[in-house]
């Protein structure tokens, strides 16, 4: 009996389908964590595994998969990830990378979609921008708990996924440059933000819906922009104000003829938008190539067109 059997609801072809993918994930601390053994559990085939850290006492509470013998034995984040995926997975195609994911973005070319879960707005900004050159799915989570006084406090996060061609997160507000101001402000000085597991959790399966939905034919579109909207004090998931503002927009952030561009430097792109340099050190910020922006891979371009025309 297959150990895939029960999903076979996903779609004729839907295992061959999810063995043949490459998903990029960078983070694999908190919701990292969750989506990459969702993703081993469902028989996704090939994975980037990006993180320049190790576990430690602080992060255990949220690493899935992650051990008091990891903290003492200060195993990498990926390490703990790529022995997630081999449990369930002995033969998948696994690279670790440990390191940041602007060292890692010869890697990352290849992936078909890329799962972020990361702690800044200017991280997320800018692995966006590196997903639109090269016409690569992005869907990002995170969490965040805010003081509401009185000691009560309100956990809350969102799911997006930004697909070329649609409205990215700075078309729906959640990127600003004010937000990314204020956190420029505090580069190298902001403390640990509260996490706890559950949160990770929802939005990391929210995330993985929408990724098995933009590849399988189990719904009737594929997935298009999404921006979903956690309130863990409600224990809700309802989508943002914005999906229905947006609809048919066509996101001006990312023009279409900046896709492929060879000489793309986030550097570059960060000195455009007179944003601080610093926030990407120019140790990490690496040009890339546009071979591989000319060749999508067929599975993706698959996607967008079952989008477009509702196959």
């Amino acid at each position: 009996m297959s150990r895939l059997i029960r999903q076979g609801f996903l779609g004729e072809n839907s295992d061959a389908v999810l063995a043949g993918l490459t998903v990029g994930f960078i983070g694999l601390g908190g919701g990292g964590s969750h989506m990459v053994q969702q993703a081993a559990h469902l028989g996704v085939g090939g994975y980037v595994l990006v993180d320049p850290d190790e576990i430690d006492l602080g992060n255990s509470n949220r690493l899935v998969s992650g051990t008091l013998a990891d903290v003492t034995e200060k195993v990498a984040k990926v390490a703990i990830a790529e022995r997630t995926i081999r449990s369930l997975q002995p033969r998948a195609r696994v690279l670790t990378l440990k390191r940041t994911w602007q060292e890692s973005t010869e890697d990352l070319k290849g992936c078909d979609v890329i799962m972020g879960a990361v702690d800044s707005v200017v991280a997320r900004d800018q692995i966006e921008a590196f997903c639109r050159r090269f016409l690569i799915p992005y869907i990002d989570v995170g969490m965040d708990v805010v003081t509401l006084g009185k000691g009560a406090f309100l956990i809350s996060g969102q799911v997006i996924a930004s697909m070329p061609g649609e409205p990215c997160m700075r078309c729906c507000g959640f990127v600003t440059d004010e937000k990314l101001q204020e956190e420029a402000k505090l580069y190298g000085d902001a403390g640990g933000r509260p996490q706890v597991v559950w949160p990770n959790g929802v939005l990391a399966s929210t995330a993985i819906g929408l990724m098995v939905q933009t590849f399988t034919p189990w719904h009737q579109r594929g997935t298009g922009f999404a921006h979903l909207v956690y309130d863990g004090n409600k224990g809700t998931v309802a989508p943002s104000p914005w999906v229905k503002q947006l609809a048919g927009m066509i996101c001006p952030h990312h023009p279409e003829d900046q896709v492929g561009d060879p000489s793309f430097d986030v550097r570059r792109v960060l000195a455009e938008r007179g944003e601080p340099e610093r926030a990407v050190p120019v140790a990490e910020a690496r040009h890339v190539d546009c071979d591989v922006a000319l060749r999508p891979r067929v599975s993706r371009l698959w996607a967008w067109l079952r989008y477009l025309f509702g196959l």
